[in-house]
């Protein structure tokens, strides 16, 4: 997390609807020159800001259309860190990225360290280098695009590519296909999944994979009540040496999952699916969450899939839907009007509290600077890590179904 330095008091003693009105004051003064961002995670009166909401990659991929077509020359990202490197990667050189507040980070980005991965990466293939059946292994690393730019560096510095929540399957495919070159003959695919380990074992089961759930928790057993097989994805633990696998385990894995997590979606758990059954609602879930939930509820889906399906709900029907909290409360009062009820999945806390640290109060204090002419909280990806990161992406949208499609669906 980096540090944020604390407001003047002129902000924090701001009422809401003060700030409000200094805000689009602000805008207005700035004109086409400010692009404000606002991801579906964000606060309502954040929200009510925006030129754009949307969740990660599609925001930042809205905004490099339409930097240029405005002539924008500050992009102010309300979200997280990597959010907003992202925004940097791809927008052009001579726009310059803003988070209010420095502070808004990841969680699960920050659980893939760059020197982890690099370790993870030599570990991986010194296991691989013991034995001549692993000769013909190659692994291919993909990386959720909730990661930092130093990761999806890395990734495309070894071949990989991005996924999103909602295109994860294809880019499965392609990896287990060979990725950017054709698998040769005989030649074993192994995947290394950064940095969320459920959106790895969700899509890795999609694929017919045996998970370490299925073999632990017997989720998809035979007519005997034994599992199907020997575990085929394992869980690399970058606190613990070699991931906390022995060479054997790491060479029997299909799947290398990393020890990341969302800690919103990770508070979703298979009693609160049932709970919500058991009151007659759909459970509608993130595939962030884990396979014990994902497994039982009755649909899963990336943040656009979710707003998509309750916006087309049947009026009359009840939901659970399993996200955040900000996101959830938005789209239950926009199905209300239509007579669907939609309820968080659970009654606990779920937000992003790193979100969260956006507020009227940081985006007024950015506006502040720049209408005096000064950049603060500039976000800016060195140029080689942003060209390796780019190619992550590339790679990614290359698999866009149809020509010069874009994905759908973040987080």
């Amino acid at each position: 997390m980096l540090w944020q330095p604390s407001l003047p008091e002129r902000y924090l003693n701001a009422s809401g609807d003060e700030l409000g009105a200094l805000i689009e004051a602000r805008r207005r003064e700035l004109g086409s020159k400010l692009l404000i961002l606002g991801h579906h995670y964000q606060q309502d009166d954040v929200i009510r800001h925006a030129d754009l909401i949307g969740d990660s990659l599609k925001l930042s991929q809205m905004a490099a259309a339409e930097a240029p077509r405005r002539g924008a020359k500050f992009i102010v990202f309300c979200g997280v860190h990597f959010m907003a490197e992202t925004a940097d990667i791809l927008t052009p050189d001579d726009v310059e990225v803003i988070l209010p507040d420095l502070s808004a980070g990841c969680s699960m980005a920050d659980m893939a360290a760059y020197e982890d991965t690099v370790d993870a990466w030599d570990a991986i293939h010194a296991a691989m280098a013991e034995s001549k059946s692993s000769a013909n292994t190659r692994v291919i690393p993909i990386t959720y695009v909730n990661s930092t730019a130093a990761i999806k560096a890395f990734v495309g510095k070894h071949g990989g590519a991005c996924c999103t929540s909602s295109n994860a399957s294809r880019v499965f495919e392609w990896a287990m296909a060979g990725g950017g070159q054709k698998r040769a003959r005989g030649e074993e695919i192994k995947i290394l999944f950064l940095p969320d380990q459920h959106l790895g074992r969700n899509t890795a089961k999609s694929h017919g994979f045996v998970t370490e759930v299925d073999v632990e928790g017997d989720v998809e057993g035979d007519a005997d009540g034994g599992a199907r097989g020997p575990a085929e994805t394992a869980l690399w633990n970058p606190k613990r040496e070699s991931g906390g696998l022995t060479a054997e385990e790491i060479r029997r894995a299909k799947v290398l999952l990393w020890a990341g997590h969302c800690s919103v979606h990770k508070l979703f758990r298979p009693e609160h699916v049932a709970a919500a059954k058991r009151e007659g609602r759909t459970v509608l879930v993130h595939p962030e969450c884990a396979q014990e939930v994902v497994d039982i509820a009755d649909l899963r889906g990336s943040t656009e899939y979710i707003i998509d399906t309750i916006r087309q709900a049947m009026p009359g029907s009840s939901w659970a839907v399993g996200t955040e909290v900000h996101l959830v409360n938005r789209i239950a009062r926009e199905a209300a009007k239509r007579d669907v009820d939609v309820h968080i999945l659970s009654d606990c806390q779920c937000l992003c509290t790193t979100m969260y640290r956006i507020d009227q109060a940081h985006l007024a204090w950015c506006l502040d600077h720049l209408a005096a002419g000064k950049v603060v909280n500039r976000i800016s990806v060195h140029p080689e890590a942003k060209a390796l990161a780019r190619l992550a992406l590339e790679r990614m949208l290359a698999l866009a179904p149809g020509k010069n499609a874009s994905p759908v669906g973040v987080d």
